[in-house]
């Protein structure tokens, strides 16, 4: 089941193991459940810590519970076999349940284990989807620290007859006590908001607490990382205010033209950046939304930032680096059919559409990667351009055009998405040479059309915005707001790429270094005078 190489790994993780682990799996006939058995036998045969059983009575065949044998109220199932971007997955919770420590803020942990009521998850995900170890880690973790909380982690692919049942065209999508609780990415600390009663304000008021920053960096993606490092290196006393650190690296798969490295992946790409901001002495702040900007009444003064949440952060100088998100469609049935058919990330949501028809808008890069990657797993891609000839790189259409399941239509505008019974069902496509307009029947549209500027927050700051809502900047990252500096997919800059980001933030942060030493704080003017 397991390679030489993932054997040696596994082996060297367990080697970390400080109590015993059950394995108790409960097994069908069929050759998942096969698989199954011969996983949780090479697991056992690691370590004398691990045993595996195979008497379980679970309904879902193959499933397979991890628990502490000290203390069985603590477990964690997996329905499915969590290999591919799971297997780190499956690592983890050995080695949590073997009484090895997570790597996990000491507050997020005691909030855990301080959870008054019942939890019960249930979470669906697929082997290709980047972002849903996350979501599988943070509920493991909090089933094995809090007794009142279960977690079972489910592999679409293997109950698709409930993946139907319930509806799940999109992954990651949890499930609370029966009931939907998010479709999407979500970290341990973004859960713990949305079932700990009174976490918000708590968060607001350590947030607020803090005293001013030198340089405060709104927005965690390639250009917030990079300015804040660059920052940070000059001894000035730096905050990453982020929504989510990392920003698109999480809805991003494969990375091949960031230089130097010639393969990455997004979500790991962010691991790296939080590390690298991790050697240095930056206070970062995730799941801080940004509201409103209040800029300094004077050159030298303190900018505010306000946050959902209801706390503000001040500083001398502020780096906007919100970055972009998915632009939509903007059609009839778009919104209502989100994740029931409506997708924006093929490599998550693509299993799901195993054997269906399925479109895809978007003739750029993005479009046409996507297009290919589905086309693999799908019955039949329509991939919808709008102007009259793709977009992409050469060597991508190449690659496109070669595939026997695929039909590529340039001029066609998608006026409406359609559905029945709550699902996807087909859209509507109009030729923008003839106007003629027709009916593709199809079970999923994914959207790829660019970007849409995180900006709204900032509209009513005096900060300078184009036409398009991007933060007007000069050639050093400067806004017309003396102290205000932008970088990254959110600024005017050409080329929305990582490694331009990376660029742009690092060229902010060091603006943000001149402006602060040629330019005296206020209070210290005032105590001159």
């Amino acid at each position: 089941m397991l390679d030489a190489t993932m054997t040696q790994q596994l082996k060297t993780y367990l080697a970390n193991l400080r109590e015993p682990v059950e394995l108790v799996a409960s097994l069908g006939e069929d050759a998942k459940s096969v698989q199954t058995r011969e996983l949780l036998e090479e697991i056992a045969q690691l370590h004398d810590l691990v045993s595996a059983s195979f008497d379980g009575t679970d309904a879902r065949k193959p499933s397979f519970v991890i628990r502490r044998a000290s203390d069985a109220e603590k477990w964690v199932r997996f329905a499915g076999l969590p290999m591919g971007h799971e297997f780190t997955s499956l690592v983890l919770a050995l080695l949590w349940a073997g009484g090895h420590p997570p790597k996990v803020d000491a507050d997020l942990l005691e909030q855990v284990r301080g959870l008054e009521g019942d939890f019960n998850f249930e979470m669906y995900f697929s082997l290709s989807c980047h972002n849903c170890p996350d979501v599988v880690q943070a509920l493991t973790l909090m089933a094995l620290e809090n007794p009142r909380i279960t977690a079972t982690l489910i592999e679409g692919g293997t109950f698709q007859d409930e993946v139907d049942n319930r509806d799940v065209m999109a992954v990651p999508a949890t499930f609370l006590n029966g009931e939907p609780f998010y479709n999407g990415k979500m970290e341990l600390a973004e859960i713990l908001a949305k079932i700990d009663t009174g976490s918000e304000e708590k968060a607001a008021e350590k947030l607020s607490a803090k005293e001013p920053f030198e340089v405060l960096v709104v927005g965690g993606g390639p250009a917030g990382a990079a300015t804040a490092i660059y920052t940070a290196r000059k001894g000035f006393s730096t905050g990453i205010a982020a929504e989510r650190f990392g920003g698109q690296l999480h809805d991003t798969l494969g990375i091949e033209n960031l230089p130097g490295t010639p393969y990455t992946e997004g979500p790991k790409l962010a691991g790296e950046l939080k590390r690298h901001v991790g050697e240095y002495d930056i206070d970062l702040m995730d799941l801080a939304k940004a509201v409103k900007l209040v800029p300094a009444k004077e050159e030298g003064g303190l900018h505010t930032v306000e946050f959902g949440n209801g706390a503000s952060l001040k500083a001398r100088s502020l780096i906007l680096a919100t970055g972009a998100r998915w632009r939509n469609l903007g059609v009839p049935g778009e919104a209502e059919y989100r994740n029931k058919g409506v997708a924006y990330c093929p490599h998550c949501d693509g299993p799901l559409f195993k054997g269906k028809r399925i479109a895809v808008v978007g003739g750029g890069n993005s479009g046409v990667e996507a297009a290919i990657d589905l086309a693999k797993i799908v019955g039949h891609v329509t991939l919808i351009e709008y102007d009259d000839k793709l977009r992409a790189d050469e060597v991508l259409q190449k690659k496109l055009r070669s595939m026997s399941n695929v039909d590529i239509v340039t001029s066609g505008q998608t006026t409406e998405i359609t559905g029945k019974d709550g699902k996807v069902n087909g859209l509507v496509l109009k030729d923008r040479k003839s106007g003629e307009e027709r009916r593709v029947e199809l079970e999923g549209v994914f959207i790829q059309i660019g970007l849409v500027p995180n900006t709204e927050w900032l509209k009513d700051s005096g900060l300078e915005l184009t036409k398009f809502g991007e933060i007007a900047t000069d050639e050093e990252g400067r806004t017309n707001l003396p102290g205000v500096f932008g970088a990254g997919d959110v600024t005017d800059v050409p080329y929305k790429q990582i490694v331009v980001a990376m660029g742009e933030g690092s060229k902010a942060g060091l603006s943000a270094f001149d402006y602060l030493i040629r330019t005296e704080p206020v209070e210290d003017i005032a105590q001159a005078a």
